[in-house]
């Protein structure tokens, strides 16, 4: 549903980490605010989400990309066209810490991707000993893998659903719209309510 009847823009959205991050646990939650018991991505899902930025209505087309090593090599192929990466991390596993760094490395490398804002998802903060925002983005180095690119550390829990909604209002602040959607500051309080009544629906 655009603003009064204006087509929103459309902007995809890559959900990629490693199996077992906690992707489509909170790819749910934020669609439908349900808890979802999920089995393994094998291929990919594809939720659409409706939110604003300057007043103008995106619609953000998500693709959950399955973990699993084997899946990992196909990551590339859903490079094309995205406008933002969002990177889910377990942060209570600290021992797949070193290969989650590595694969967001390998991502981050690519040309299709360059420049592209990356959104740090530090899930599982509902877990006893799960690693801080902070501890994260020091541990993966984000300062320097980032320097191109604007990039965000949102702690969250998929399960809880505490920080999902604002992961994803800061996906829509970082993404940029075509030059004709106007030059207006970016409306943050819009874009607060427009999320905390789509939770509600």
């Amino acid at each position: 549903m655009g603003l009064r009847g204006s087509k929103p823009q459309e902007r995809r959205i890559l959900l990629l980490g490693l199996d077992n991050a906690g992707k489509s646990t909170l790819l749910y939650k934020v669609k439908h605010n349900a808890s979802v018991s999920t089995v393994p991505t094998i291929g990919f899902n594809v939720e659409m989400l409706e939110t604003k930025k300057n007043n103008q209505s995106i619609a953000l087309t998500l693709w959950d990309v399955g973990g699993q090593r084997k899946m990992r090599d196909y990551w590339k192929s859903f490079f094309e066209d995205t406008t933002a990466v969002v990177f889910v991390v377990d942060s209570s596993d600290k021992k797949r810490l070193n290969e989650a760094r590595r694969e967001l490395e390998n991502t981050l490398r690519s040309d299709q991707l360059k420049g592209r804002p990356l959104i740090l998802l530090a899930n599982k903060q509902d877990v006893s000993g799960a690693l801080t925002a902070t501890e994260l983005k020091d541990k993966f180095n984000l300062r320097k893998i980032c320097s191109d690119r604007d990039w965000f550390v949102q702690p969250c829990s998929a399960s809880t659903g505490v920080g999902v909604t604002e992961a994803f209002k800061q996906v829509a602040q970082m993404i940029k719209l075509s030059p004709d959607s106007g030059a207006m500051k970016d409306n943050i309080k819009g874009t607060v309510k427009y999320f905390r009544a789509s939770s509600r629906r």
